[in-house]
């Protein structure tokens, strides 16, 4: 474990910090979110808010108190990993949990209905009933959209109209339909699956009533002013198409001309509002109630907003390197075959590629509530401008080693005070980070985060 590298980084999904242990439900719940979501780190000795290191001054029973808790407390049994980390002349304590296969996991004291708790960015949050029965189907490798609906029949779906839409890739036929699990054999009789039943049903709202697009156009840069709005019930199969043309009407373009003809090119990129509305379609969460999946645009950016957060052992970070889950199986396989989805995973790099290539900022993704939100931005990037001695900086700490005030200072040929003032300008804008006991430490070292090219 590379603590120097976590300490680098704020608290997230798959990271916490704790001061000590006065509070161990807090620490025991933590634990129960991160085996339930995407597993991650608790890092006790630690400030949460300054990342300033305190350290324990009795780690080993602490270490000892900690164990028995999580045995005590957590139900099925759940064994982090505890490891004693040295850190100057003190030490802290490292509790490694990983996604669990037994997952939903509970604390004892609240029941298996009230204890259950998920990590969304860096909280903890009760999990609701429908999303315990989706960690159970995931526990049991199977996904929400494959269940059979045994009180249906095959004709419940319409199988001219998904024949009209497989029809540029391939002649669709009852047993293809079953391939790719859109129907299913239940005691004897074929029928529909919920994925199909949502793809394909002849009356899919009559069930999932929330099963739809709704796309606004707001004045300005907030909701306050609605100025144009559709809502978009077609099949799913053809819904990407219609929302993608509803969002090009309130989008700017401009003519670029060729050594031969003439091309449009968009304010933001056609393949990357197609790979955002297809995704969201695909790893929506169907069973939740209440809202549908949305479309907002506004003077200076277009939201992206789908039911569900990231399937379990997901991380944001993970998405943007090209990992994928899929949360709906059926659906995600029709789309492939329909040539929605190109390759599995990489949907989210390709986003990003594009929108680096048109000179705007990378997709943003945020988990709110119960829900998964992407945000696109539709301004060209005009990040603040890096001079050379920040660039000097920067480049210093490319190698991922820390450094010292006093080295960067005779580095980059400046006074300490004015060292410090550019260091506390570059961690402002969050281009590196100080790892240390404090402001007053002298022992603090300075790392790069992420790239810097602008």
């Amino acid at each position: 474990m590379d603590l120097i590298d976590l300490l680098r980084r704020p608290e997230g999904k798959t990271l916490e910090y704790k001061r000590d242990l006065s509070s161990p439900e807090g620490v025991l719940k933590t634990i129960v979110a991160f085996a339930n979501t995407a597993g991650g780190v608790v890092l006790v000795g630690v400030e949460n808010r300054t990342r300033r290191v305190t350290g324990i001054s009795d780690v080993l029973d602490a270490e000892e108190k900690l164990a028995n808790l999580a045995a005590d407390s957590i139900l099925p049994l759940l064994v982090p990993n505890i490891d004693i980390v040295p850190w100057r002349k003190t030490h802290l304590l490292a509790i490694e949990v990983y996604p669990s296969s037994g997952r939903p996991h509970y604390l004892q004291r609240f029941g298996p209905d009230k204890g259950v708790f998920v990590r969304v960015g860096s909280t903890n949050r009760r999990a609701d009933s429908i999303q315990i029965d989706q960690m159970r189907r995931y526990a049991q490798a199977g996904s929400f959209d494959e269940q059979p609906m045994p009180d249906l029949n095959s004709e419940a779906l319409d199988f001219r109209a998904a024949s009209e839409f497989f029809a540029p890739a391939r002649k669709l036929t009852p047993a293809a339909f079953r391939t790719l699990k859109v129907t299913t054999m239940q005691q004897g009789r074929e029928v529909p699956t919920i994925g199909g039943y949502l793809l394909f049903a002849r009356n899919r709202f009559d069930l999932f009533p929330d099963s739809w697009i709704q796309a606004g156009r707001f004045m300005g840069t907030n909701r306050a002013k609605l100025i144009d709005r559709t809502e978009i019930r077609s099949p799913l199969a053809g819904a990407a198409d219609e929302t993608i043309s509803f969002v090009q009407k309130h989008l700017s373009r401009e003519a670029v001309i060729g050594s031969v003809r003439r091309t449009d090119r968009w304010t933001v990129p056609p393949v990357v509002l197609r790979e955002g509305i297809v995704n969201a379609i695909v790893h929506s969460d169907y069973t939740e109630r209440g809202a549908p999946l949305r479309v907002a645009i506004f003077d200076d950016r277009i939201e992206i907003e789908n039911p569900g957060l990231l399937a379990a052992g997901l991380t944001i970070e993970d998405i943007r390197k090209g990992v994928s889950k899929l949360r709906n199986h059926v659906i995600g396989r029709v789309f492939h075959e329909l040539g929605l989805i190109e390759q599995w995973g990489s949907g989210i790099p390709r986003m990003t590629s594009a929108c680096r290539e048109a000179g705007l900022p990378d997709p943003q993704f945020e988990e709110l509530g119960a829900r998964f939100r992407l945000t696109l931005s539709t301004k060209p990037d005009k990040s603040p401008k890096i001079d050379t001695t920040d660039r000097s900086i920067l480049e210093l700490l490319a190698a991922g080693e820390g450094r010292s005030t006093a080295r960067i200072g005779v580095a980059i040929s400046l006074s300490p005070r004015a060292t410090r003032t550019r260091l506390a300008h570059l961690v402002q804008r969050g281009l590196i980070v100080e790892v240390g006991s404090g402001p007053q430490d002298p022992r603090r070292k300075y790392f790069r985060v992420g790239t810097a090219d602008k």
